[in-house]
């Protein structure tokens, strides 16, 4: 039912109903941000790709084909924008910029929690800080995969339809993104 009811908002939109683009642009706007957050790990460029994803959706409108989920078309727009931010990165980018804001602390560690301590926060955090170092390692291929897998929880059909590629090259990816992970990680945790 939500595919029907995304793809009735895009034909209204498209035929200028700016109501029908606010409603797809309320629906995605968190999941979008928490995706390209996940993949670049910097508020403004995540902001900058959502709002250059909302760009594209409102040009192209007319290519979207409403036989196909809305969602994936829409997370693939997303994730090439982030690929693209990715490979046009220095090599060497540095995590402490942005978590320095919060005095070492990640987005994911100032999410609230009802059972946290102060002592687990500690550990999660440092645990959290590792595990996001290891990720911001992985070439993009790997990245966008591991991140739509893991965080987003995509299906790998799902990631396939979103990134254009068969599910055997996606599992592949994911096997081979565990594996870097798993080797960056085994002397740090």
């Amino acid at each position: 039912m939500l595919k029907s009811v995304e793809a009735r908002l895009a034909r209204l939109a498209l035929k200028g109903d700016q109501r029908a683009f606010a409603e797809l642009v309320e629906m995605y706007q968190d999941k979008l941000y928490h995706m390209a957050y996940r993949m670049l790990y910097n508020r403004q460029e995540a902001e900058d790709v959502v709002q250059e994803v909302f760009l594209r959706v409102y040009k192209n409108l007319e290519r979207y084909d409403d036989t196909m989920k809305f969602s994936t078309w829409i997370y693939r727009i997303a994730t090439n924008l982030c690929i693209d931010r990715l490979r046009k990165r220095k090599a060497v980018y540095s995590l402490d910029a942005e978590s320095s804001e919060h005095e070492g602390l990640d987005g994911y560690a100032m999410i609230p929690s009802d059972n946290r301590t102060p002592e687990s926060e500690l550990l999660l955090s440092d645990t959290q800080r590792i595990i996001h170092q290891a990720i911001e390692t992985l070439p993009a291929k790997y990245k966008s995969v591991m991140v739509l897998r893991y965080l987003e929880e995509l299906s790998l059909q799902e990631i396939g339809d979103v990134l254009g590629m068969p599910v055997t090259t996606v599992k592949t990816r994911v096997h081979r993104g565990r594996e870097f992970l798993r080797k960056k990680l085994e002397h740090k945790l």
